[in-house]
């Protein structure tokens, strides 16, 4: 995918995120972050979309947190979300493509860092939004859902900080069944995980399902949709792969 999809991808995503939020209520309890009512929701990701959009706008080289969280609620909650959500996508757009910045992940260059995990972000966020609204939600593109699948696994679970570890080495595998070649095989130890794409050799266990489930099970948000082989690689990722923000 190219930055402009993700960008598309953001404002769309982003706006459907606030829909969601308006009609569920943000008193309204977030299913899938069950410590999370809608208004944790807004706060948080309108607080990610200001932190991303700084360090693009302002061409920060170096990281710093995030901002502190409001103390809004309600409608002028939902307005604070939106006038984020609308800086964060036109900062994007309008960035040249060589911007200097710190990136939170490795990419061809930061601003395509920050387009596609703003995109991602984004699109998880507005899953707990339509969860706590209830009802069906919007689809997720095969596509996008196998790029979120490999950014989550080769890109935050390839650093350092990941706690998906094992004293007895397991190899995982995920494959999504609606998209070609899209398989991943996850080397589980007492190190950080060790991802490559493609069924290398055997596996103790497989996840599979098609790639818009596959992506939320991964997130935590869906069980997932098939598990074949020893179920404890399926598990530890379940208790151990959150990523928590700090």
């Amino acid at each position: 995918m190219e930055t402009a999809d993700f960008i598309h991808t953001l404002d769309r995503e982003g706006r459907l995120l606030a829909t969601a939020a308006a009609e569920a209520g943000t008193g309204a309890k977030v299913p899938t972050c069950p410590d999370w009512q809608v208004r944790d929701l807004l706060r948080h990701t309108g607080m990610v979309h200001r932190w991303a959009s700084d360090f693009v706008a302002e061409a920060r080289t170096s990281y710093r947190p995030g901002g502190e969280l409001p103390a809004l609620d309600g409608e002028d909650l939902l307005h604070w979300y939106e006038e984020g959500h609308r800086r964060l996508v036109d900062t994007l757009a309008a960035a040249p493509a060589d911007v200097e910045c710190w990136q939170v992940l490795p990419a061809p260059s930061p601003l395509a860092c920050w387009a596609r995990r703003q995109a991602h972000e984004t699109t998880v966020h507005r899953v707990d939004a339509e969860a706590a609204r209830g009802g069906t939600g919007a689809e997720i593109a095969p596509e996008f859902a196998v790029d979120g699948i490999d950014e989550l696994l080769r890109g935050f679970h390839g650093r350092r900080r990941s706690a998906v570890r094992t004293d007895e080495s397991r190899v995982l595998r995920v494959r999504a069944t609606d998209s070609d070649e899209a398989v991943w095989t996850v080397r589980l130890s007492a190190e950080p995980p060790v991802t490559e794409r493609g069924d290398a050799g055997a596996a103790d266990c497989e996840i599979s399902g098609p790639a818009a489930r596959l992506y939320l099970s991964l997130w935590n948000r869906l069980p997932f949709p098939a598990v074949v082989g020893d179920s404890a690689a399926a598990e530890l990722w379940r208790e151990r792969s959150a990523i928590v923000w700090s």
